[in-house]
């Protein structure tokens, strides 16, 4: 195969990009920044020797434990189990939270041939009862694999006696009623609370 379909169909492996864009960006990189191309080919093969994944948390990092899993100004009774590496970062920019994660990697999807074992829940499990963690609050998405994965980790963890929670879902901050579906206003509804 000529070098360049090689690098069209290399590009493709990214997430929504098709064959059109990865041709795009093949011509792109060759035709007008061969020195950027350089930076991401180095950069790229460098992240793949480096990077790995926390012994703590399960996060990417350049070390055997990540600075965050390290840091003693967390919260180590608290345990946010998360899907994926931008959900720990979304978590992260809201500043309510100062306990520790554990990432997934990904949820559980019987069609795609993700169970528990992919997953590594067996790694959280021993994480999460390393006797500091006194909470485990699931923070999965509200998709039906999201909830699955939720639903499934809950029983497990409560079944060790750690005490479980869920993050809550419903109506966003300056979002209207009429513009809101109704799975979401009927959750609010249900999982609403007194002040």
């Amino acid at each position: 195969m000529p070098l360049l379909d090689s690098l069209t169909e290399a590009l493709r492996v990214l997430p929504g990009v098709g064959p059109k864009s990865a041709q795009r960006m093949a011509y792109h990189l060759l035709q007008r920044d061969r020195e950027g191309a350089a930076r991401l080919a180095g950069t790229l093969a460098a992240a793949l020797a480096e990077v790995r994944h926390c012994a703590r948390c399960n996060n990417f990092t350049e070390a055997e434990v990540c600075e965050r899993c390290l840091s003693q100004q967390r919260d180590a009774s608290q345990l946010c189990v998360v899907e994926m590496p931008s959900d720990l970062m979304v978590m992260e920019s809201t500043l309510a939270y100062r306990g520790l994660y554990y990432v997934l990697m990904g949820k559980l999807s019987p069609l795609d041939g993700i169970g528990p074992r992919e997953l590594k829940f067996d790694k959280l499990v021993e994480r999460a009862t390393d006797g500091m963690v006194q909470e485990v609050i699931l923070a999965t998405n509200f998709t039906n694999e999201g909830e699955a994965t939720a639903h499934y980790l809950g029983e497990m963890l409560r079944a060790r006696g750690l005490r479980v929670s869920r993050i809550a879902r419903g109506v966003p901050v300056g979002g209207e009623l009429e513009h809101t579906d109704l799975g979401t206003v009927a959750q609010a509804f249900v999982e609403r609370r007194g002040w």
